[in-house]
C-alpha cells in the first residue's frame, strides 16, 4: 500500500535516529542528533535527556514526515536504562547507566549478583546492572518509591511517550539487569522479592497503541490517522532478529558480532551454562525469549579513543599491513565500563616496548584501533565458539565499514567463514523495521558479502601478532 511506511526511531547511547521506511525497505528520510546526559539537580545523579530527546523528535518529525503518516512506529534504544511511571508520568529521569555514585546503597543488590546461574548476569560496574539503579531509587527515596506505578526498560519508555500504553519486553528486560532469569523466562527472584511493579510484558513486535492525537497534531498528520506503535526492542536484539530465522552456509546458528558504541557478540548455539561473568559473558535475551550466549566489549568508546582524532578512513588494508610490519600493538583497555579486561588500563606497545598512543601516528591510528578491535571480536567469538558455537560469523555496525577491521577478523577467525552486512541501513534499525513487519515472515533479508581473506604472508603477520597480543593482554 502506499502509505506502507514504518517511523523507526533509534537511540543509541551516543546518538538518536528518526528513519522513515517504506514497504521495500528503502529509507524515504533520516534526521539524527546527539544524545546529551546531564546532572540532575532535583536527584543528584546524572540522567539520561529524555526531555531534550523528546523535543528533537518533535521538531524533526514534521520535517521528515512531511505530512506522511507511518502505518507503524518501531523503537530500539540502547540497554542499561528504566524509566520510572507515576500517574502523571516520569516520575524522576533516568539514570545514566555511566553514573557511578551509588555508594554502598545497593549492597543487597549486589549480593543478588553472586547468583549468575539464575539470571545470567555478570557483576558490571557503574549502573550497568539496571536493577542497581531500580534498588538505588527505592531506597534513596522511598516516598517516591511508594508512587511509582511501573517501571518501563528505555526503548519501553518511548513507546509509552508515544502512545500513552505502558509495557516490559523481554530483551529488553534481560540486557545484563539482574531482573530477568533467562533459563525459566520469567523476573529474577531478587526482582520478584523486592516486589518491583513492571508494566505488563509484550513481545517487542506486537502493536501496544496509536500514536497519541497530541503527537499527530504536532507532526502534521491527519487527524484520523491510526498510526500503530509496536512495543519495542533493544537494539543489539534488533540486529540479532535479523538472523534468528535464516540460515547461512547451512546452519541456523550464526555469531552476530553488532559493533556501536558497544561491540556485542551474540552466539544463539552456544552453551548459556559455560558463560564465564568474570570476562563479562552474559545470558542475553533474543526477541523470541531464548537465551543467548553474549560476551562484549565497548569497542566503539575505545575505537575513538585509539584513533584519537584521526579520520577512520584512514583504516585502510595498506595502513593495517604498515601497523603489523612495524610492530605496533594495543593493548586493553581503552574504556572503563565493561569487556574481558575490565578494570586494565591500555597501553600502546612498538616491537613489544611500552610507548603510548601519543608515539602512534595519526595516519596509523585508524588501522591499529580497527586491529585491536578486531583482536578483541575474534577473542569473544572464540570464546563462545569454545562453548559450542562454531557457525559463520556476522559483522553488523559502523566497524563492518573499516577495510582494516575487515580483513584482520577474516584473518583471525580462522577456517569459520566471516560476512558483513552491506545494508546501508544499520542493523539496529534494520531489524526494528523488520520487528514491525514480523506477522510470522521468515528471513531477514539481510544484504550479506563474504569477507575476503588476505594473501598467506598477511595472514601469518596476523597469527603471529595475535599469538602476541594475547599472551601480553594476559600478562598486562
Amino acid at each position: 500500500m502506499p502509505n506502507d511506511l514504518t517511523l523507526v526511531l533509534d537511540i543509541g547511547k551516543s546518538n538518536a535516529k528518526l528513519v522513515l521506511i517504506d514497504a521495500a525497505g528503502e529509507v524515504l528520510a533520516s534526521a539524527k542528533s546527539a544524545n546529551q546526559s546531564a546532572p540532575s539537580a532535583e536527584f543528584g545523579f546524572v540522567a539520561l535527556g529524555t526531555g531534550p530527546l523528546a523535543d528533537w523528535i518533535e521538531r524533526s518529525a514534521p520535517e521528515l514526515l512531511q505530512g506522511r503518516a507511518p502505518s507503524k512506529i518501531s523503537v530500539t534504544t540502547h540497554g542499561a536504562a528504566f524509566c520510572a511511571l507515576d500517574e502523571a508520568g516520569l516520575a524522576l529521569p533516568p539514570i545514566d547507566y555511566e553514573w557511578d555514585g551509588y555508594g554502598e546503597v545497593t549492597a543487597a543488590f549486589e549480593a543478588s549478583l553472586a547468583n549468575f546461574a539464575h539470571h545470567g548476569t555478570p557483576r558490571l560496574p557503574q549502573g550497568l546492572n539496571a536493577g542497581r539503579q531500580i534498588d538505588y531509587v527505592l531506597r534513596r527515596w522511598p516516598e517516591l518509591a511508594a508512587r511509582i506505578r511501573c517501571w518501563l526498560p528505555y526503548p519501553q519508555y518511548w513507546a509509552w511517550w508515544l502512545s500513552g500504553a505502558a509495557c516490559s519486553e523481554v530483551s529488553s528486560l534481560g540486557c545484563h539487569t539482574g531482573l530477568w532469569a533467562p533459563a525459566e523466562r520469567r523476573y529474577s527472584d531478587w526482582a520478584q522479592a523486592r516486589g518491583i511493579a513492571f508494566a505488563p510484558l509484550r513481545q517487542a513486535w506486537e502493536t501496544i497503541g496509536t500514536l497519541r492525537p497530541a503527537l499527530l497534531r504536532a507532526w502534521g498528520l491527519p487527524a484520523g490517522a491510526e498510526v500503530q506503535v509496536t512495543a519495542g526492542v533493544h537494539d543489539s536484539n534488533a540486529c540479532l532478529a535479523r538472523y534468528l530465522r535464516q540460515d547461512l552456509d547451512g546452519r541456523p546458528d550464526a555469531t552476530v558480532v553488532s559493533t556501536g558504541t558497544w561491540c556485542i557478540v551474540m552466539a544463539p548455539g552456544a552453551d548459556i551454562a559455560r558463560l564465564s561473568p568474570q570476562r563479562d559473558e552474559l545470558a542475553n535475551v533474543a526477541v523470541d525469549g531464548r537465551a543467548v550466549a553474549t560476551a562484549r566489549f565497548m569497542g566503539g568508546r575505545e575505537f575513538a579513543t585509539l584513533c584519537g582524532g584521526a579520520d577512520p578512513a584512514l583504516g585502510t588494508a595498506q595502513a593495517l599491513e604498515q601497523v603489523l610490519r612495524e610492530g605496533w600493538m594495543a593493548l586493553p583497555a581503552f574504556a572503563d565500563s565493561g569487556g574481558p579486561f575490565m578494570g586494565r588500563r591500555g597501553t600502546v606497545l612498538k616491537q613489544g616496548q611500552s610507548v603510548g598512543l601519543e608515539a602512534v601516528p595519526s595516519v596509523l591510528r585508524p588501522a591499529l584501533a580497527a586491529l585491536y578491535c578486531a583482536d578483541l571480536s575474534a577473542l569473544l567469538v572464540g570464546d563462545l565458539g569454545q562453548q559450542g558455537a562454531g557457525g559463520p560469523v556476522i559483522v553488523e555496525g559502523p566497524m563492518a565499514q573499516s577495510p582494516a577491521y575487515r580483513l584482520a577478523i577474516a584473518g583471525l577467525l580462522g577456517p569459520r567463514p566471516a560476512y558483513r552486512s552491506t545494508d546501508a541501513l544499520e542493523g539496529t534499525a534494520r531489524g526494528a523495521w523488520m520487528l514491525a513487519r514480523w506477522n510470522g515472515q521468515t528471513g531477514a533479508g539481510a544484504q550479506l558479502e563474504r569477507l575476503k581473506r588476505a594473501a598467506p604472508a598477511f595472514e601469518e603477520a596476523l597469527r603471529i601478532h595475535t599469538q602476541a597480543w594475547r599472551t601480553a593482554s594476559t600478562m598486562n
